[in-house]
């Protein structure tokens, strides 16, 4: 784990990261977007959570840890935030957020953040990085089968949420609800075949569709990353 010097944090930073890495193996990895500096704090390894899924949850939900690992798909999405789009003075809503890597970046340039998981323990994680990053944010926890949340946004994001055939039609009717009538999602995928089916479904569900190719080239080998922006017709 990345050594980190906590003595000038404040207490509930501190606290929380004393909370979580007595849960969790963690590391703390250092980012530049928009020629800014950022920290995300992250699992080390995801796959070892597996074993804390008892099958009596699985059964229920079908979650899997997802959410703790930083993919390439949330390093180039908040990349495109940070240098493509303006979010300054818009509402914006991230389901799916992870650690919120990309509610962090778009806080930072100027939008007014909410943070949305299923997973409680995402939106810790995800809490600890706005701190960390200073940036405030909203976060709520969201189930995209029966979004609650009644509040409508004039930006969404999404990172990685389209890998289970199950939730192509909600997070279509998700992102329906959730954004203003001239609203615009922006969800990042590295174009798996599942994609096409999501695409399929907005399209049928009134949206139309652009597409922004783009390669992430920060690992061991390069990932083509596709984000697709969504309007109504």
């Amino acid at each position: 784990m990345m050594q980190v010097s906590r003595e000038k944090e404040n207490p509930d930073l501190q606290l929380l990261y004393k909370a979580l890495s007595e849960e969790y193996d963690l590391t703390e990895t250092s980012y530049t977007f928009g020629g800014e500096s950022f920290s995300f704090l992250s699992v080390l390894d995801s796959y070892a959570l597996l074993d804390r899924i008892s099958p009596e949850d699985f059964i229920k939900d079908e979650q899997m840890p997802y959410w703790a690992e930083i993919w390439p798909s949330a390093i180039t999405l908040s990349s495109f935030i940070a240098g493509e789009i303006s979010v300054k003075g818009l509402r914006v809503v991230e389901i799916g957020a992870g650690v919120g890597m990309a509610s962090v970046v778009a806080a930072r340039n100027g939008a007014s953040m909410l943070a949305t998981d299923y997973s409680l323990e995402a939106l810790r994680f995800a809490r600890y990085n706005g701190l960390k990053n200073r940036v405030a944010l909203d976060y709520e926890r969201l189930d995209w089968r029966m979004v609650l949340c009644r509040e409508q946004f004039d930006l969404l994001f999404a990172a990685d949420v389209l890998y289970e055939r199950v939730n192509l039609l909600p997070v279509v009717m998700a992102i329906d609800k959730l954004l203003q009538p001239g609203g615009v999602a922006y969800i990042a995928d590295p174009r798996r075949r599942m994609a096409e089916q999501f695409l399929e479904l907005a399209e049928e569900n009134n949206f139309s569709i652009t597409s922004f190719p783009k390669i992430y080239s920060g690992g061991i080998k390069p990932v083509s990353v596709n984000i697709y922006k969504l309007t109504r017709k």
